[in-house]
């Protein structure tokens, strides 16, 4: 297993070297001036960014205990440890370590795993509907003299509309998720019994999510809980792009204009890998700012590779502590994981 895992990496390694070697004359990048956009950066902006992404965690934290409390009074004290090691895990081993967290969380409190992993696809959706929220908020609302506005409102439409659907889609679920789940996975069984099953599965362990959300005041603490959060992450890209104050592109920037970059950063890292993840994250965000906003390619890399150091990697210090002080070893977490959580039913 670990020598076919080390010919996928020397495979991506030699597919990302014969990129760079035949693209080698249409890259024009002037490293002086890409060092000398870092040594000017203002840090306080790093340095409030930096703070604004570790009191993400806190609120995630508070999140989680809410999500528990129907079943369980817990401390957010007490959660706050997974929270950074699991983040620490994805940051290190990729996104598909992301199931460490909940399965910390269960070990954490003494539940099953499978009922945590249901808190854990409750809590993404709530990710995802807040970012939205957001994102089209600002996005509809920004000044119409903005460069590319058309991108903006069509943008803040788009997600709009795709958080109207999670929320039909999860009253659906909520009000009949058993059948939901049965005629999802017999479509889908059509084509691939194994992948219907998969499907019927997660959307049972969603609607089991659900029931973490047992009061309408259960559902608005949550719901503030990730406003705010998805807006302080917000505001941490606003001040790591207003720390390069030598670039106008970036320092004057608005919360409004920071959504498109947000939204693309999001997206590049969906399929996390690790290591390598943290170039192809820094190429996308220095490719959205040069686009978006006409940061010049030295800026928009100086500033990809800082927004990386402040919303992912500056948090894997702290998670190393927690995971030194609560003994787990993060590549051990990851294995077993993966391999217990599926064997406990969702549903």
């Amino acid at each position: 297993m670990k020598s076919r895992n080390g010919l996928v990496w020397l495979a991506i390694l030699l597919v990302l070297a014969l990129v760079v070697f035949a693209y080698r004359g249409r890259i024009h990048f002037d490293w002086a001036v890409f060092w000398m956009q870092l040594r000017h950066v203002r840090w306080v902006h790093i340095a409030a960014g930096i703070a604004l992404i570790y009191a993400t965690f806190w609120l995630r934290a508070t999140r989680w205990s809410v999500f528990l409390s129907a079943t369980k009074k817990v401390s957010p004290l007490v959660l706050v440890g997974p929270q950074f090691v699991g983040f620490t895990a994805v940051a290190l081993f990729g996104r598909l370590a992301d199931v460490i967290r909940p399965a910390l969380v269960a070990r954490r409190v003494q539940l099953s795993i499978s009922s945590q992993v249901a808190v854990y696809t409750i809590e993404r959706m709530f990710d995802l509907g807040a970012a939205a929220l957001i994102f089209s908020g600002a996005l509809l609302f920004a000044p119409r003299d903005l460069p590319h506005h058309e991108i903006f409102v069509r943008t803040g439409l788009i997600s709009l509309a795709g958080t109207a659907l999670i929320a039909v889609f999860a009253v659906a679920i909520r009000v009949a998720g058993g059948a939901v789940a049965r005629v999802a996975g017999a479509a889908i069984g059509w084509l691939s019994k194994p992948i219907g099953e998969n499907v019927a599965q997660k959307i049972r362990g969603f609607r089991e999510g659900l029931d973490a959300v047992s009061s309408a005041q259960d559902f608005v603490v949550v719901s503030l809980i990730s406003l705010a959060m998805w807006g302080m992450i917000g505001c941490a890209y606003v001040e790591t792009l207003h720390g390069f104050a030598d670039t106008p592109e970036l320092a004057t920037i608005s919360f409004s204009r920071t959504m498109l970059l947000m939204g693309a950063s999001i997206g590049g890292s969906l399929l996390q890998l690790p290591v390598i993840g943290w170039f192809t994250q820094i190429a996308v965000t220095a490719t959205a700012m040069h686009e978006f906003y006409g940061a010049p390619i030295e800026a928009a890399t100086a500033c990809g590779a800082l927004l990386l150091v402040v919303t992912f990697l500056s948090i894997i210090p702290t998670g190393l502590v927690f995971a030194r002080i609560n003994h787990v070893s993060l590549k051990k977490a990851a294995t077993e994981a993966a391999t217990e959580a599926p064997s406990e039913p969702v549903h």
